[in-house]
């Protein structure tokens, strides 16, 4: 979906920029030029933003790690 008409910026460019490792709204307008002409769109690139990286947040805590198997101790 476009987010930011003036600039033909995508809510999966936000995304992307996100797992790349962006976390700040003005990084987005510095990278990708969101939200540098009218402005109409910087509540929906901040929540998309905000959004996605909670979600990444909770993907990577919900990742539970298994115990070491012990090795075999053949007779």
């Amino acid at each position: 979906m476009i987010v930011c008409i003036c600039n033909n910026i995508s809510d999966r460019q936000i995304k992307k920029l996100v797992e790349d490792g962006t976390s700040r709204f003005g990084e987005l307008q510095t990278k990708l030029g969101v939200s540098t002409n009218c402005g109409t769109c910087r509540t929906l690139a901040e929540e998309i933003l905000r959004n996605h990286t909670l979600s990444l947040r909770s993907n990577e805590s919900s990742f539970i790690q298994s115990p070491p198997i012990p090795a075999f101790q053949g007779t």
